[in-house]
């Protein structure tokens, strides 16, 4: 007597096939979704600290962070900058001692006291904005380094801690998609002095990499 042998017909392989190709099809969506959210969010801050900075101008006549009349504008004991046009120190000033050591640091506190942005104004470790990826926010009216011609603006804004896989495509939804050339560059990550090299051009989405993205204004 012959047994007969059980198994899977090809019809219903064929099921389990399509089944499986879109469980895989709806992930690899929805990580997609996840990723194109978290390069808006980080689009938002650059695109969010000019708006401080031109109303504040609109209001006081001054530039955040170099405004000598802040005390005047913004309240009491609020410290002054020097009035010469342009936001001095390095954008990742970070402050010490409870106060700012630049006017690039002061920035922050301007401009929350003038209720522009939201944070805190008490000096201390959460005084410095953070990006969606933990990162530092900084501006600066110096470029963040030498030697890029063609580079110039009013004032430079920089997020760190930005991996690579969103560093491309940060770039393509602000500028030219081009990492070293156009209003936003790839620079380095961590402490980066006006000395810094040249940026680089990144040409592959280097995920084991974090990257410091800046954008002139």
């Amino acid at each position: 007597m012959l047994r007969r042998q059980s198994g899977f017909t090809l019809v219903e392989i064929a099921i389990v096939l399509v089944i499986i190709g879109l469980l895989l099809g709806g992930v690899l969506k929805g990580q997609e979704l996840i990723n194109s959210a978290k390069v808006k969010n980080l689009a938002n801050d650059f695109r969010t600290i000019p708006t401080f900075v031109y109303a504040y101008q609109d209001k006081f006549r001054a530039l955040p962070g170099d405004d000598r009349a802040a005390s005047d504008h913004v309240g009491a004991g609020t410290p002054n900058g020097d009035g010469d046009g342009r936001i001095e120190g390095n954008w990742n000033a970070e402050p010490a001692g409870g106060a700012c050591p630049s006017e690039s640091c002061n920035f922050w506190l301007h401009v929350r006291r003038a209720n522009l942005a939201a944070g805190t104004t008490v000096i201390g470790a959460d005084f410095i904005p953070r990006n969606a990826e933990g990162g530092d926010i900084g501006v600066t009216g110096v470029s963040p380094f030498t030697g890029a011609g063609g580079w110039a603006g009013n004032f430079f804004v920089c997020s760190t801690n930005i991996q690579g896989r969103f560093v491309r495509q940060l770039d393509l939804a602000m500028d030219d998609g081009i990492t070293n050339t156009g209003n936003v560059r790839v620079i380095c990550q961590g402490v980066c002095a006006s000395t810094e090299a040249f940026p680089a051009a990144l040409t592959t989405n280097d995920d084991a990499t974090l990257y410091t993205v800046c954008s002139s204004y």
